[in-house]
């Protein structure tokens, strides 16, 4: 095992990073990385290494995205002593091994949700990170909609008691990219490199999204899971599908505070489609991310007469995030939420300041998709029901 450098020394005048992954969620990283520093007052960084397997197309993205150079050997990457800060968008599989042999060497990690792909290499990865905070080494894990300004306010107003007790909650993540039986086999569709399937991708952020608004953590869970197309082309023949397509679950939180998730990769005619409720006993908050800029609140103490959701136009400068973008009444996307997250990490290491959510939180989100996992698999726990048969008329 490598040894902690001490990071009690000051910070360097300028953090060095490394990127690994520079595909979709490298591409929305690197987005960020390009441009937080245009809008937020962050400690200074260069964009040093683009990490990637194929050195023809690492140093193709590296040139599009504003990496200095780029690189096939995360190893060496992460034993450079210009390399400050490691973001990991690779896929699962990788996650602890980059994640500990950086934070091992000293360096703050950002990585992508989920943490692991399972609760035994998140474990791991939560023990390194936490004797790299006794060190100054930071460590975040990458639950993006929590920089969405509305979904930020959404805290804010459940934390100042405008919907009074909360009592239950409900998420739908929802898309579609796999409703097509003959889409192609993908590292997504493999136990082995993904973990699992919607359950990780998406559920996850549902899960992550309840326990951020409410405060509430997840003691109980009943769980389903279903993969409708068990087969897809693979660039040697037809593939066995190993993770699920959609996953459906109920949540009991601590607080009393009851909670129901769907997702899925197959909901034909569904995008990108997060939506959450959150009803207590003052009001309520609706949220759809198809509409990010905006938050239906209903305030249940006014009169009856009175009552009804009224749409919040989430872009005022008063709004988190949001004074250092444009002026009111224009919106903003879905890839401000990374940059939002990339300042949030920088300030937080600036600081001193553990950032989150932590390793920890990320921690717990694994053993919920564990404990679904587990009750979707137990099918003893479910009662079937007594269909009777009834006869025919005129039979």
């Amino acid at each position: 095992m490598i040894s902690i450098p001490d990071s009690s020394h000051a910070a360097p005048a300028t953090f060095g990073v490394a990127m690994v992954g520079y595909a979709f969620m490298g591409k929305a990283h690197s987005n960020a990385w390009r441009n937080v520093a245009s809008f937020f007052d962050v400690p200074a960084f260069e964009q040093k290494v683009l990490v990637g397997r194929h050195a023809e197309h690492v140093a193709e993205a590296a040139d599009r995205y504003g990496w200095a150079e780029s690189a096939t050997d995360w190893r060496s990457v992460i034993a450079r002593d210009d390399i400050h800060v490691v973001d990991i968008c690779a896929p699962g599989w990788m996650h602890a091994e980059i994640a500990i042999a950086a934070l091992e060497a000293g360096k703050h990690v950002l990585v992508e949700k989920p943490l692991a792909n399972t609760v035994a290499e998140a474990e791991a990865m939560t023990a390194v990170a936490a004797r790299a905070r006794s060190r100054g080494v930071q460590s975040m894990i990458g639950f993006n909609y929590r920089r969405i300004p509305a979904l930020a306010l959404a805290k804010e107003l459940i934390a100042e008691g405008r919907l009074g007790t909360v009592r239950h909650v409900r998420a739908a993540y929802l898309q579609d990219w796999l409703a097509d039986a003959g889409s192609p086999m993908t590292w997504r569709l493999r136990k082995e490199s993904a973990g699992s399937g919607a359950l990780g991708d998406i559920a996850s952020h549902a899960i992550d999204q309840i326990q951020y608004l409410t405060g509430g953590r997840v003691a109980e869970v009943t769980g389903t899971l279903r993969t409708f197309v068990t087969e897809r082309p693979g660039p040697r023949g037809p593939e066995k599908v190993t993770v699920d397509d959609a996953v459906w679950a109920t949540l009991g939180l601590t607080g009393n505070i009851g909670a129901s998730i769907e997702a899925s990769r197959v909901a034909t005619g569904q995008k990108n489609s997060l939506q959450i409720e959150v009803y207590g006993t003052k009001g309520a908050l609706t949220f759809d991310l198809e509409n990010l800029n905006e938050l239906d609140f209903l305030d249940a103490t006014v009169p009856v007469r009175e009552q009804g959701f009224r749409r919040i136009l989430v872009n005022e400068p008063e709004h988190p995030y949001l004074a250092a973008w444009w002026p009111q009444g224009h919106i903003i996307g879905w890839e401000h939420t990374f940059t939002h997250q990339i300042r949030d990490f920088l300030t937080a290491i600036g600081s001193g300041k553990a950032p989150s959510p932590s390793f920890e939180d990320g921690l717990q989100i694994q053993r919920v998709l564990s404990a679904i996992e587990t009750s979707a698999a137990d099918r003893s726990s479910l009662t079937p029901v007594d269909t009777p048969v009834f006869a025919t008329r005129g039979a």
